[in-house]
């Protein structure tokens, strides 16, 4: 992008923190600028129909923000879809899971309404393995929506493990076409079951564990590893859940977006990463180096690192106190040159 256009993208994140909203229209009386907002507004629209992205480089601007690679990483698979007038909005997203809400990395636009299909899922996490490797990638975790023969062989064919969430009602693949129900009838509320062997649903051979829920139904999770915590590794599927919440109602109010042309949808998808993934950063550092946030009786956070993060950036943006820019401006310079300053410069101004 060329100095115009790095600066529209600045005054529009810097906006959205402001407001905490995506209609342009918003944005665009925020937007810093001696312009009139009708010019302002003209301007953020030229920017979403002109400007092209390059969603590999944002990708690699995420993953650098977190040390996913130390220890591995859960890639979460979900789909999101709202209705704006005649328009069905259908995303369908691929987050590293962390510290209590998944981190967007790739993302598609899906041009109709309903599931994903093999296919479009495939060639999503075929598009990250290109970029970052298989090596980090611990496991892929997806709820019921996510099941299919193509799609378990080709993740079975490249050695990523899945933690997959399948139908009570689906069944093996034997002569009387069992459903996975019999395995676990007999469990009682909170009773959990690991079946020792494999079994071959579809195409691919799974390990299955079973959890019968407090409603009664059975949370039946497979995957084509064996492994004694399956249900817990499964259970970290729900940050990604929290993320749709942070972009939406808890966050961004990605839903009240105007805009439905695909390429323009997925442009803000990337700004809204952009601003999660800053936000998050910046409550880490306010917990670790400020003020520490308080553990509850339930033993959780009083609230997330994304919500910390995300009210001190907006009341720096909106009160502009004197120390809270000075740490903004910091906080800028590391979150956009993450690789670029050395650990003895980076601990030294962050102390």
């Amino acid at each position: 992008m060329n100095k115009s256009r790095l600066t529209c993208l600045a005054g529009m994140l810097l906006s959205l923190l402001r407001l905490k909203q995506v209609n342009l229209t918003q944005l665009a009386l925020a937007f810093s600028s001696e312009a009139t907002p009708q010019s302002r507004y003209r301007r953020l629209q030229r920017f979403f129909a002109e400007v092209v992205f390059n969603y590999d480089h944002i990708a690699q601007l995420i993953m650098s923000l977190f040390d996913f690679e130390a220890n591995g990483y859960y890639l979460a698979l979900d789909r999101t879809n709202w209705q704006w007038g005649k328009t069905n909005i259908n995303f369908l997203t691929l987050a590293v899971v962390y510290q209590g809400v998944a981190i967007p990395v790739y993302w598609l636009v899906l041009n109709k309404q309903g599931n994903s299909n093999q296919r479009e899922r495939i060639c999503l996490i075929n598009r990250f393995i290109k970029q970052f490797g298989t090596n980090n990638i611990k496991g892929i975790l997806g709820d019921r929506e996510f099941i299919g023969g193509e799609w378990w062989s080709w993740l079975t064919e490249h050695e990523i493990p899945f933690f997959i969430r399948v139908k009570q009602n689906q069944c093996l693949n034997v002569p009387h076409h069992q459903p996975l129900s019999d395995f676990f009838r007999d469990l009682t509320v909170g009773q959990l079951r690991c079946l020792r062997k494999p079994r071959l649903v579809g195409q691919t051979s799974v390990y299955l564990s079973a959890l019968r829920l407090e409603t009664g139904e059975l949370l039946i999770v497979a995957s084509n590893m064996t492994c004694a915590n399956l249900m817990d590794i499964y259970a970290l599927r729900w940050q990604i859940e929290h993320l749709f919440q942070c972009l939406k109602g808890r966050g961004f109010h990605f839903e009240d977006m105007h805009l439905t042309h695909y390429f323009r949808i997925k442009k803000m998808m990337a700004l809204l990463a952009i601003a999660l993934a800053w936000a998050h950063k910046v409550g880490e550092w306010q917990h670790k180096r400020v003020k520490p946030l308080v553990i509850k009786k339930h033993g959780r956070l009083e609230k997330s690192f994304f919500r910390y993060g995300l009210d001190y950036l907006t009341e720096s943006l909106l009160h502009y106190q004197t120390d809270s820019l000075r740490h903004l401006r910091l906080l800028l310079l590391l979150f956009l040159t993450p690789n670029e300053i050395s650990p003895s410069n980076k601990k030294r101004l962050l102390s």
